[in-house]
């Protein structure tokens, strides 16, 4: 292996072994550890170390880092304390999850690193919404994030590198090709000889790199960098390399050939740096023992430091607060005129005034700028604002989102428009996995709004019709809101911007041209948890939010002898239960309907809590009314019997006789 110093001082080279030699002695700790049963999993990058030294010394200090499993070098050139390292692989308090997730699934905006989680791909998406933020804010900063070939073979990988070449990114794809996913080896991953190769279908620059050779891969990325900083754009890196050890150590190495073993071997990136130092005289042989008894005697004290510090002692109530960033809710009252507007210019004037209060916020989506989206809600929004900050999107629900996670870890706000909320299964992964987490793992919030245009009703069929609240509702982490009036819409659509916390905002598209209502002209915002009681009664209470509380009204409208309470709940999570509770207990009948199919809908789970804290103050049985347990169909008269505007008539006059 050739090492070219020639424009690298002695001190430069002694700094790079020691940031190369470092994570090394670790990982032969923690393989002692892991032995004896004190850490409970480890993901070896033995053999790999000089592309996470190489690239995070290439970098500055406030860029971001992505790294992956076996980035060891990511954190140790960074400096984090050793001992916070060491607590977090042990699940204890003072690591940077609080003990709730394990190895690198952490982030630290102090070191600008940013880990993963175990689904791979979404950091690649991640990384285009950090390095966007660097762009719009003319920082010059490029943003780094590793995969392995195997995470080359996910959609996130494809969506993440478009993006980010058509929309000229400063981020530099790092791909450690180690020979193997797990035990599936490369040809079997992918049908091209260099992943590099594939830059050429994203119009982009691509390089590759001798991994295992700390010079090269520090020297490269750091002339790579440099040009991006004057020059942004996306770069390919293809880094060969090999793992020696499994993917983890429980699955061996027995999948691959001795003679291949043997082979990377001798391409060992600390041993034959450590023999080149030696040989041009940089080090003897008494300095590099003296640099791994100082590094030795780091790792046993802080080891010392984290077996010390305490066992997590369970609290239940930490656990819950964690779950969402806390806020002060600001209440923007109104002291403007109002004018009768309909629920989809509700939206418009709640995005139109975000945009101009926060200067930081972002708005994405498909079809969104110049054309104003497909029900035009962002129409005229880039003259105002520009493109920079109303973007049209890629086809790419997942990588548009995990880029506005991106976003909001680099200090803005975004607003990610789904042109139909059908559309955000393609999105899934990152909303529930990334979104939903972060705070709760290591306190990173998710300044998010996804907006959903949803609904049935208007014989657009299975693909364009769906109200899926109740895929999100389940999922801790994710606010939900559900307005059914354009005075609704707006305020409450304001409060989500603000909210730092990820949001779900349901509209139904049915509403949109068909609701007008009066609405103050100004800017003002509604808190969220807060049901609204819109009518009142003392026989029985109507729970529903969205569309369905305009049908409840039109039943009731022909049932005028009905006298009932009805809730409009506006927000699913939190979920106003106090008002719920209050209503049935004076009323004591209770029937929820909502749109969504009947099965696993939020009814059921509204249901089982009147049952439980209302039960004796109940006069009847809690009754749901949902659509039928299908697909929603395009035909009208089909989609008419799908949904549950006649079965919610027939089973209140039951309710109500029982």
């Amino acid at each position: 292996m050739e090492f070219n110093t020639e424009f690298l001082s002695p001190n430069l080279q002694i700094e790079i072994y020691r940031a190369l030699l470092k994570p090394r002695l670790i990982e032969e700790k923690m393989l002692v550890l892991l032995r004896q049963g004190k850490i409970s999993k480890w993901f070896s990058g033995i053999g790999q170390e000089a592309i996470s030294v190489g690239v995070t010394m290439a970098l500055g200090a406030e860029e971001y880092i992505l790294p992956m499993h076996r980035n060891l070098g990511v954190f140790t050139t960074r400096n984090i304390p050793l001992h916070r390292l060491f607590a977090q692989w042990q699940g204890k308090e003072s690591g940077f999850t609080k003990g709730r997730d394990r190895s690198f699934h952490f982030g630290t905006q102090e070191y600008k690193v940013v880990g993963m989680i175990s689904h791979l791909g979404p950091q690649l998406g991640v990384s285009d919404g950090i390095a966007l933020a660097s762009k719009i804010n003319n920082k010059n900063q490029v943003t780094a994030v590793f995969s392995g070939e195997g995470g080359t073979s996910e959609g996130d990988f494809h969506e993440a590198l478009n993006v980010a070449s058509v929309w000229q990114l400063p981020v530099l794809f790092c791909i450690e090709n180690n020979g193997y996913g797990l035990s599936t080896p490369t040809n079997e991953q992918y049908n091209c000889q260099h992943i590099a190769d594939r830059g050429m279908g994203y119009g982009m620059e691509s390089h590759i790199i001798d991994g295992n050779n700390i010079i090269e891969v520090y020297s490269k990325v750091s002339e790579i960098a440099r040009s991006v900083r004057e020059n942004p754009r996306p770069v390919l890196i293809e880094f060969k390399t090999f793992r020696m050890r499994g993917h983890e150590e429980a699955s061996g190495t027995k999948y691959v050939p001795q003679e291949l073993m043997d082979v990377w071997g001798e391409k060992d990136p600390v041993e034959n740096y450590e023999r080149f130092l030696k040989e041009t005289g940089v080090l003897n042989d008494g300095q590099i023992e003296a640099i791994k008894a100082e590094f030795t005697k780091e790792i046993t004290d802080n080891l010392q430091i984290a077996f010390e510090e305490e066992d997590i002692t369970p609290n239940e109530i930490n656990e819950l607060n964690d779950v969402f960033q806390v806020i002060d809710f600001e209440h923007f009252k109104s002291n403007s005129e109002v004018e009768e507007i309909r629920f989809v210019d509700a939206v418009s004037d709640s995005l139109k005034q975000s945009m101009q209060r926060h200067e930081n916020l972002v708005i994405m989506g498909q079809d969104i700028a110049e054309y104003g989206g497909v029900f035009k809600i962002t129409e005229g929004f880039v003259e105002a604002f520009g493109k920079e900050r109303v973007r049209n999107t890629p086809i790419c629900e997942s990588a548009i989102i995990e880029a506005a996670m991106g976003l909001s870890i680099a200090g803005m706000k975004s607003v990610v428009e789904l042109q139909f909320a059908d559309f955000i299964s393609s999105g899934f992964n990152p909303v529930v996995n990334y979104l939903a987490k972060s705070f709760y793992r290591w306190g990173q919030h998710a300044d998010v709004v996804l907006r959903m245009p949803c609904g049935a009703g208007v014989g657009a069929g299975p693909f364009h019709s769906q109200t899926n609240e109740a895929w999100f509702t389940k999922t801790p982490g994710l606010k939900v809101v559900y307005p059914a009036f354009p005075y609704d819409a707006k305020g409450l659509l304001n409060t989500a911007i603000n909210d730092p916390n990820p949001v779900l905002f349901f509209e139904h598209k049915g509403l949109y041209r068909t609701i007008k209502q009066e609405v103050p002209i100004d800017y003002y915002t509604l808190p969220f948890g807060k049901a609204s009681l819109i009518r009142s009664g003392e026989e029985i209470t109507i729970i529903s939010y969205g569309a369905a509380v305009h049908w409840a009204l039109e039943v009731l409208d022909r049932h005028y002898e009905i006298k009932a309470d009805v809730i409009d709940l506006r927000t699913l999570q939190p979920l106003d239960i106090e008002a719920i509770y209050t209503s049935v207990k004076k009323t004591g009948r209770a029937i929820i309907l909502q749109e969504e199919s009947l099965f696993g809908g939020i009814a059921s789970d509204i249901s089982a809590l009147i049952s439980e804290h209302c039960f004796e103050h109940l006069d009847a049985p809690v009754k749901r009314v949902g659509s039928l347990d299908t697909p929603i169909p395009f035909n009208k008269r089909l989609e008419e019997q799908y949904l549950p505007k006649v079965r919610f008539e027939d089973a209140l006059i039951e309710l109500i006789n029982y």
